[in-house]
């Protein structure tokens, strides 16, 4: 290859694929290094420097310079082994190159040689590999602003279940088989649209990752196709999909005069039906989103007709009842309905019929009667009612207002002075009987060294079962909460102080 030729190839390459030509001679010299060393008689490493005006070069041969008593190991002792063909001793280094340095490279120009038919066709080769690359890193470069976005191509092949997506201007993206919509056969030629997660990097360069059933890909399919949800006057609140079956997705309106639901199914059903040809034909249920999570569960479970709800906010659950002929529209084919709307609202729904629910419900309030009778000694009748008013603990009856209580049909002042007496009393009686197990309760030596733990909390501490330090280190932070000095922050801080000597 000529100086001509040089300048010729970095021209016509950099114009084609749109590369700087710095990337290109970069590429030539890496592709003549690899060729010289092709025709070497031995394993020698070379390196060529191109001249970018006039496309002359120069190529050099490398030694790695190392330290005189490190070539003493030349028979193999030790794990460094001396190679005389790419390595140099410090001392005869020095006499080429007085400033040189242990480390450094050592070049000695050397004169350029025509190569062979297989030395010039591996040179082709690496200046076309190294060009591929620099064109995926340039690809690759582009979409890193896109990812979370939404890209349509063209397939381009189907290679053992994973399709390869033409993105235009020579990029390219992969849906992993797992990644594709259950049951979708496509075939080359076809258009697609996939959203993309991510760019990872793989031996052949950078690598557009996409996916088909992200919930992400309905809502940007809804952005492109309802005008109201792009330009913000009705928003896509949450999406939930089974994808190429069934999918929801929540929606409200910033405008009073604008039906989000409405301006989401479009006339005659023309921008739902237009998501769902891009989907595989996979149904979309719109549902209108509430600030009030029982409202937003009731609208997510239609067309379920609910007949009512109890929430525990504690574990994040719902108890939903339906009439008996209801049950099975609820829960869905395989528990498809009440799976999508318990993603698409965040809560876990356990869904029952009314018959159960009013068990379940009959059988919880026994239980809370049974404690409240066993802790103020009270009537069950009583207990009942303080049970299915929701007053389901000590500390509720004793310290809330007089006028809640009073609220309860069957009791009156005399009777709720008494309950709350009482329920002061029992607290009382647990913080005696606490403070007495503290003071029984002996931590262990090694727990008082944990860092934060007091004498006073080493106490609380083992007073629960937790005696030394490796019972410290083997609790969960919620396994603390219930220790009144705790919080979550420094229950977090001492199991972590505890843990830290498995580090050590």
């Amino acid at each position: 290859m000529d100086n001509k030729e040089i300048l010729m190839v970095v021209d016509v390459v950099s114009a084609e694929k749109g590369l700087e030509p710095a990337i290109i001679f970069n590429a030539i010299e890496l592709a003549l290094a690899a060729a010289r060393k092709k025709i070497a008689a031995d394993d020698a490493e070379f390196r060529v420097e191109i001249d970018t005006a006039t496309g002359d070069y120069d190529t050099y041969r490398v030694w790695q310079v190392v330290a005189d008593e490190d070539s003493d190991n030349a028979a193999g002792e030790g794990e460094f082994l001396f190679d005389s063909t790419t390595m140099i001793r410090l001392s005869d280094a020095v006499q080429k190159q007085a400033d040189i340095a242990v480390g450094d490279l050592l070049e000695e120009l050397v004169e350029i040689v025509d190569f062979g038919r297989i030395a010039s066709q591996q040179a082709k080769q690496v200046i076309v590999q190294k060009v591929r690359e620099a064109e995926r890193m340039k690809v690759a470069k582009q979409f890193e602003s896109r990812i979370g976005q939404m890209l349509s191509g063209q397939v381009k092949r189907v290679d053992r279940g994973n399709v390869v997506i033409d993105l235009g201007g020579g990029a390219e993206g992969v849906i992993t088989r797992d990644k594709l919509i259950p049951r979708e056969n496509m075939r080359v030629g076809d258009r697609a649209v996939a959203f993309l997660t991510g760019i990872s990097e793989e031996v052949r360069g950078p690598q557009l990752l996409l996916v088909r059933t992200a919930p992400e890909l309905l809502v940007e399919l809804f952005r492109r196709e309802v005008p109201e949800v792009s330009e913000g006057m009705v928003e896509i609140v949450g999406a939930a999909r089974d994808p190429g079956v069934r999918a929801k997705i929540a929606v409200r309106s910033h405008e009073t005069r604008i039906d989000p639901i409405g301006a989401c199914v479009g006339m005659h059903g023309t921008r739902v039906q237009s998501v769902s040809n891009e989907l595989a034909g996979e149904r979309v249920d719109i549902v209108l989103a509430d600030d009030n999570p029982g409202q937003f569960v009731i609208n997510a479970l239609s067309p379920a007709k609910i007949v009512s709800i109890a929430v525990d906010e504690e574990s994040h659950t719902m108890d939903v009842a339906v009439d008996e002929d209801q049950l099975s529209l609820a829960i869905g084919r395989g528990g498809q309905n009440v799976r999508l709307a318990s993603d698409l609202t965040g809560w876990s729904l356990n869904m029952m019929s009314v018959q159960e629910i009013e068990q379940k419900q009959e059988a919880e309030v026994l239980e809370m009667s049974a404690k409240l009778v066993a802790q103020l000694d009270i009537d069950q009748d009583v207990a009942e009612i303080l049970a299915m008013e929701g007053f389901t603990n000590l500390e509720e009856i004793a310290f809330v207002p007089i006028s809640e209580l009073l609220e309860i049909e069957e009791f009156d002042e005399e009777l709720v002075d008494e309950l709350r007496r009482r329920a002061q009393d029992a607290l009382l009686t647990q913080e005696i009987s606490l403070e007495e197990s503290v003071d029984k309760a002996e931590p262990a030596e090694d727990l008082l060294e944990v860092e934060g733990v007091t004498p006073r909390l080493a106490l609380m501490l083992a007073a629960n079962g937790i005696i030394s330090r490796e019972d410290l280190a083997d609790q969960a932070v919620d396994d603390l909460l219930d220790i009144d000095e705790l919080d979550e922050e420094l229950a977090g801080k001492l199991i972590m102080a505890a843990r830290a000597i498995w580090f050590e």
